[in-house]
């Protein structure tokens, strides 16, 4: 069978292109390497917070239900997506893992361990969760306690009468610093000051300020920001009771790792049995690499979503490099629908 379209990847971004896609007569397919519904919102911690309410926290044509409490959970988001695919019927196939894809004779040849597969166009959606970046420190590698990323940690008790340190001034630093300072001893380690958002803003505020840039950016105007950073700490319920606590108010940075901890920039030294690196992600786009080049962090050339140097493929919801806001439940709407539009344009002309 000859698909017209493939989208590779299960989660937020790959139901929002199927959203539209199933509005045409293409045949599409979603191929997704995990066993269960959810996208990456599985591998995430628990206790995790959204940083919008339902209502902000929704891919098209289906609002998330009204949660128990103002931000959603975790566990909500993964119901949420999961109720979103059965309730619109997308075919998808899981437990599949791409490999490696080719382009033969104007088609794409997509290889797993299982099966191939042959399609007109690939949708790449596969985010950043499975490709975490722990940054290259002086001695990390001599360090003999435990050594995490944030998409490894799932909950603060495992780590209770351990010392911790958290690596991180964003918001995953934030919340896990949050939880983990409530059962032990913790200390927390910044390249750059953290900053905080006020209280009242938001992932929806954030939104829609990265929707007034995209719209100046395209009308060739000159954006005027608010008062705050985007890239800011969201005052979520579990960051706002921290601060509360006092816990945000030390942090330092580390000028290298030791066998049992580090050497702060000060000059002093401190001992830690954890190290939990909530420093990013890159691109999970490995599978990519017999199509076009990929930088060291995964991302390659695009128009938009459209990837410059290969026709037929497109990647959605890998954040600001393919769009504003895309790497977010409410911002993907807009990357997925465009996308699709300029797929059946594309198809159309193929033909």
């Amino acid at each position: 069978m000859i698909y017209d379209v493939i989208i590779v990847g299960g989660g937020q971004s790959a139901l929002a292109c199927a959203y539209y896609l199933r509005k045409t007569s293409l045949k599409y397919l979603i191929i997704d390497a995990n066993k269960y519904c959810g996208g990456s919102w599985s591998q995430n911690w628990q206790n995790l917070d959204l940083f919008s309410a339902a209502q902000h926290s929704s891919l098209p044509g289906w609002l998330m239900p009204k949660t128990k409490n103002e931000y959603p959970t975790k566990e909500e988001a993964i119901e949420y997506l999961c109720q979103y695919e059965k309730r619109f019927d997308f075919p998808i196939k899981r437990g599949v893992k791409i490999n490696n894809i080719k382009k033969e004779a104007g088609l794409f040849l997509l290889k797993s361990e299982q099966k191939k597969f042959k399609t007109k166009v690939v949708i790449a959606a596969t985010g950043t969760q499975s490709k975490p970046i722990i940054p290259e420190v002086n001695g990390k590698n001599s360090f003999k306690g435990i050594q995490l990323h944030s998409s490894q940690y799932r909950k603060a008790e495992d780590f209770s009468n351990k010392k911790v340190l958290i690596v991180g001034e964003g918001n995953s630093g934030a919340q896990i610093l949050a939880q983990v300072s409530k059962v032990t001893k913790t200390k927390w380690a910044v390249k750059n000051e953290p900053q905080f958002l006020p209280d009242d803003v938001d992932g929806k505020d954030l939104f829609d300020q990265a929707s007034a840039k995209y719209k100046a950016k395209q009308q060739g105007k000159e954006f005027r920001p608010k008062n705050y950073n985007i890239g800011s700490i969201v005052m979520v319920p579990q960051v706002k009771e921290a601060r509360d606590r006092g816990v945000y108010t030390e942090f330092n940075s580390i000028h290298s790792i030791t066998e049992i901890g580090v050497k702060w920039d000060d000059g002093n030294y401190e001992d830690f049995d954890v190290i939990i690196w909530c420093t990013g992600f890159g691109y999970a786009t490995d599978y990519l690499k017999n199509l076009t080049e990929i930088q060291q962090n995964g991302q390659i050339a695009t128009n938009g979503t459209a990837a410059k140097d290969v026709d037929g493929l497109w990647l959605v919801g890998f954040g600001q490099w393919t769009g504003f806001a895309s790497a977010t439940l409410i911002g993907v709407a807009r990357s997925a629908r465009k996308t699709v539009s300029e797929i059946k344009e594309y198809l159309s002309f193929s033909e």
